[in-house]
């Protein structure tokens, strides 16, 4: 029999939420933790999406922990290499490799009633026991691959963006691209310059805004590090900006709305000249009802005489190329799947059961649910970062996980200091908060389109309905009759 690992506490996922709770544990004094990665190395998402053009899309001074600064961010928008190292170092700094184990996947955890305890298994056999489980594995993990007839009988390499593959030179190739979402929005750009043609099978148009970046300079770089105040201010003016703009146009208000509407036709009209191109890069749905995207070189590529657009949908793919919903076979070398990550169900594909054996798959039969995001009944001592209905449209989700590490760190050390081992959050309460949620959800701009990756069905399941203020607000101290404890 394997050889059980026991931790008072298991993160399982080494991305920013896992490192950031790891971080606050550390500060609580709480030692006795594990950190459970499936890949080799730190970073999450940063570490995985490596494609040509691979940047955040938050400003870089909002997208790093409030309480780790970087004065040393090359762009206003920082590129995933960057982001990446600042990820590294941070574990490096605060000692995290000594709590983490690579390579281990974990397949299932189930709640044992008598101990109090979770005890999980990984992929290759591992056992674990811990009292307090947390998952930290990210909504956007899982890369989603679309089955189109015909992908075993095309002769070239296809590959989805988050699996990029660097060996595959890309120059003088006919490159097609499916999907135009976030990722592509990226990467369309550079490959764009290198190949023979690029035609890009989009499916639906996005809104973009211009993201207006460039290099920080050395003297602002000096500053940054040597005057603390000066830039807490900014990373709070960056913060308050996407407040006060940008959510309100999730918000659906209109003055607001017209301001994301200018900028988009001022950028589009720019860089587009042809009339029906750029109807056919116009979104038919509200500003805001998908993520708002931002590019600087967007418009440009897609303008190159090099670059096509299908919008007509495909049908299936042949020997050497894309077929087409009229017919038309579309000459390919290579095909590039930008579509994104399966995002529902939530902490797929682990089995996770909970009290009387309960699967977390039959809890969420009708969507995806969590109080604060963080708790669903049933499952004692099982807390989630990145969990349902915490995702924004408008600002950066490390506020959002500092927020759920402090709250998860203050329920732990209370916990132990009232000598309790389990804590439950009471059915009505996490009820009463779903139908809140769901409630102020249906007056978002996101309940305008039948589909996105918001949305399981029709319950908008992946997110935060208010500011990261508001929730700022409502976990900064915890209501103890919203839950029961054993």
């Amino acid at each position: 029999m394997a050889e059980l690992n026991t931790r008072k506490i298991i993160i399982i996922g080494a991305g920013f939420s896992g490192m950031g709770l790891a971080i606050h544990l550390q500060k609580a004094g709480i030692s006795d933790f594990a950190v459970l990665e499936k890949a080799e190395e730190v970073g999450g998402t940063w570490r995985e999406n490596h494609y040509p053009g691979a940047e955040c899309d938050i400003a870089s001074a909002l997208y790093s922990y409030s309480f780790e600064h970087n004065a040393d961010w090359q762009y206003k928008w920082a590129e995933q290499p960057q982001i990446f190292d600042y990820l590294k170092g941070t574990a490096k700094k605060y000692k995290l490799y000594e709590h983490i184990q690579f390579a281990t996947e974990i397949s299932s955890a189930h709640f044992n009633e008598e101990t109090k305890c979770w005890e999980l298994l990984s992929v290759d056999g591992q056992q674990w026991c811990c009292q307090f489980l947390v998952a930290a594995v990210g909504q956007l993990h899982r890369p989603f691959t679309p089955e189109i007839p015909g992908q075993a009988t095309f002769n070239g390499p296809q590959f989805h963006s988050a699996c990029w593959q660097h060996d595959i030179d890309l120059t003088g190739k006919r490159v097609a691209v499916v999907g135009n979402a976030a990722s592509a929005l990226q990467f369309i750009p550079p490959v764009a310059q290198t190949v023979a043609k690029l035609t890009v099978f989009q499916r639906g148009a996005n809104w973009v805004i211009p993201k207006l970046d460039r290099p920080y300079r050395a003297w602002e770089q000096w500053l940054s590090a040597r005057i603390p105040l000066l830039a807490n201010y900014y990373r709070f003016s960056v913060w308050l900006r996407n407040e006060l703009l940008i959510f309100p146009i999730m918000k659906g208000w209109r003055l607001h709305c017209r301001i994301g509407l200018w900028m988009h036709r001022r950028y589009i009209n720019k860089h587009i000249k042809d009339p029906v191109l750029r109807a056919k890069l116009t979104p038919d749905y509200p500003m805001g009802a998908k993520r708002i995207l931002v590019s600087d070189d967007y418009y440009a590529a897609m303008a190159r005489e090099n670059v096509e657009l299908e919008v007509g949908g495909i049908t299936r793919l042949s020997e050497h190329g894309v077929v087409t919903a009229d017919g038309r076979e579309i000459p390919a070398d290579v095909i590039i799947y930008g579509t994104g990550f399966k995002t529902n169900p939530f902490l797929a594909p682990m089995d996770i059961r909970g009290v009387s054996g309960q699967t977390l798959r039959d809890a969420w039969q009708q969507g995806a649910q969590a109080y604060l995001g963080m708790m669903t009944h049933g499952f004692p001592n099982l807390f989630m970062l990145y969990g349902p209905n915490t995702n924004l449209g408008h600002n950066s989700i490390v506020i959002m996980a500092e927020a759920q590490s402090r709250y998860i760190t203050d329920v732990i050390t209370e916990l132990d200091s009232r000598s309790q081992e389990a804590i439950d959050v009471k059915d009505e309460v996490e009820q009463q908060y779903n139908e809140e949620m769901q409630q102020r959800l249906s007056e978002m701009a996101w309940n305008a389109i039948e589909a996105s990756w918001y949305k399981d069905g029709d319950k908008i399941t992946n997110n935060w309905p208010g500011t990261t203020y508001e929730y700022i607000r409502r976990t900064r101290q915890v209501d103890w009759d919203d839950y029961r404890l054993s």
